[in-house]
């Protein structure tokens, strides 16, 4: 809305209001209104959602006989079953708002990023209706939640495929000039439809889907297209899903996706900056630059959800927010084509999943009854997700499991800020994989 307001005022040489034509500026506002809108209602969020008793039964618990370990361990699940979630809103709500005031709105990655919040942001907040109001801890059913990230997927893919506003511009040659060794990247001569992908450590990045499809002979850009699509369904279950179970220690799931908003960000002013695609090597995708302001907004917006919900949380995101935040990241990187970056920069979502993967996977194959008849299995970690592996004593374990380092746990505070070291130095890989091929 202001961007629109001050391109009418600058029209009029009203002083100053040219500053909203500035990309890096409006970036700059929506990062800045995101972390304040975050910090400011916050805390009135808080107090709705524990007027309105948005949290789970507090339980009686007998603290006699136990060690000091287990007394502390009891005392941060009677916190936790205490503490409000739906939280989740106050990040829906602080993206919403900047990027309302300060993007494009005509802008089709802007629309289809707003879409998305508001999409998986629903999906979250009828998960958590059920399990709060319903009592029912599964929350919503898992068929259900697939058909909502399925559907969030479709209608990315055919949005993409029918919009004539998503285009991009191949990086088609590049020439070194022998004396300066200056490199100068040629582009094709018009914007145009493809199912090109950015391909991680190759010297030439580019990779097209519809080469898979070489067989269809006229038709293989069809191909592409449907398989693009799927790609682009299975990519956002995996990552809404990823960022869900990691969502399962104070700040560890908004603050490793702030992270990821950082690198997505950068990758998309490059993408929209000829100048910089062109120095990088990589395709040109007209008006993908104004994801910045969206990826400022959904990096203010998370910090700013710290505020609160780092250790000791005052409330917690919920699948409101965790399945929101995942579904934008994966949304994110598909539109500016880098989704096969996503193993890489989503490392932290990755190894959350696999963990519950390969731990239910392996307790189902070993499975048998022992001597008292009950059905015990094999366990790789001692819990899953990887995050309560390290939280969790193996004499609490019933059973055997493999992993058995580390023997002692780690506070919850230290082991997120080792998680978010870990999402760094994936996001740095993730940026130097433009130059590393």
């Amino acid at each position: 809305m202001f961007y629109y307001i001050f391109n009418w005022l600058d029209k009029l040489n009203f002083p100053g209001a040219g500053m909203f034509s500035f990309l890096t500026f409006r970036a700059s506002m929506a990062f800045l209104l995101a972390l304040l809108c975050a910090t400011f209602i916050g805390k009135r969020i808080i107090n709705l959602l524990k007027s309105r008793q948005i949290l789970d039964t507090p339980r009686e618990m007998n603290f006699g006989g136990l060690s000091d370990d287990q007394i502390f361990e009891q005392r941060e699940k009677l916190r936790k079953s205490q503490t409000p979630t739906m939280g989740g809103v106050i990040i829906l709500i602080s993206i919403i708002v900047p990027c309302l005031l300060i993007g494009v709105l005509d802008n089709i990655y802007m629309l289809l990023m707003l879409f998305t919040t508001v999409f998986m942001g629903c999906i979250g907040f009828l998960d958590d209706y059920i399990k709060v109001f319903r009592k029912n801890k599964d929350g919503l059913s898992g068929r259900y939640k697939i058909v909502g990230q399925v559907g969030i997927g479709l209608v990315v893919g055919l949005v993409l495929y029918f919009s004539p506003q998503v285009v991009l511009i191949e990086n088609i040659s590049k020439t070194t000039n022998p004396t300066t060794r200056q490199e100068t990247v040629v582009y094709g001569k018009k914007a145009g439809k493809s199912t090109q992908t950015t391909i991680p450590f190759f010297k030439n990045n580019n990779f097209d889907y519809a080469d898979l499809f070489g067989w269809a002979g006229e038709n293989k850009q069809i191909f592409g297209w449907i398989f693009f699509v799927l790609i682009t369904i299975f990519i956002v279950t995996a990552t809404s899903n990823g960022a869900n179970l990691t969502d399962g220690i104070d700040g560890l799931s908004a603050g490793s996706s702030a992270i990821m908003g950082v690198a997505l960000g950068i990758l998309a002013y490059v993408s929209g900056n000829i100048n910089y695609s062109g120095y990088l090597n990589v395709m040109f995708i007209p008006g993908s630059g104004e994801l910045l302001v969206f990826a400022a907004a959904f990096i203010g917006a998370t910090i700013g959800f710290l505020w609160y919900n780092s250790y000791p949380a005052q409330v917690f995101m919920g699948d409101t927010g965790s399945l929101a935040l995942g579904g934008i990241i994966a949304v994110f990187a598909i539109i500016i084509r880098k989704e096969l970056l996503i193993p890489i920069l989503c490392g932290v979502f990755l190894v959350e999943n696999l963990s519950v993967i390969v731990q239910t996977f392996v307790y189902k194959r070993t499975k048998k009854p022992n001597e008292k008849g009950e059905m015990v299995g094999l366990r790789v970690f001692k819990k899953a997700p990887l995050h309560h592996h390290y939280q969790t004593k193996g004499e609490n374990v019933a059973g055997r499991f493999l992993i058995k380092i580390p023997q002692k746990t780690i506070h919850e505070s230290k082991l997120t800020i080792r998680f978010w070291l870990v999402g760094l130095m994936l996001a740095a890989l993730t940026l130097l994989t433009l130059k590393i091929r």
